[in-house]
């Protein structure tokens, strides 16, 4: 079964750069390059996505204290 693409397809290549990013921070991009992405163990892919996640509400965070508390959710106006 393909997998299913995110909120915002356009996003796919920052997502890969954020999870690449992530692994090199917690010392597992010689395993991804090593093994590969698919061969991890769910305990390291885990720990990516978790990191990936705080990441991105820190940056949904950030974005919502310029807006003074809104944040632009899929296809809303900008302010």
């Amino acid at each position: 079964m393909p997998r299913k693409e995110g909120a915002v397809p356009e996003s796919k290549d920052e997502r890969e750069k954020l999870k690449n990013e992530v692994a090199k921070e917690l010392d597992l991009d010689d395993d991804v390059e090593k093994r590969g992405w698919e061969n991890l163990t769910a305990r390291e892919t885990g720990k990516i996505g978790g990191n990936m996640v705080k990441k991105m509400m820190r940056l949904a965070e950030k974005e919502m204290d310029e807006k003074k508390g809104r944040i632009r959710l899929n296809d809303e106006e900008k302010e």
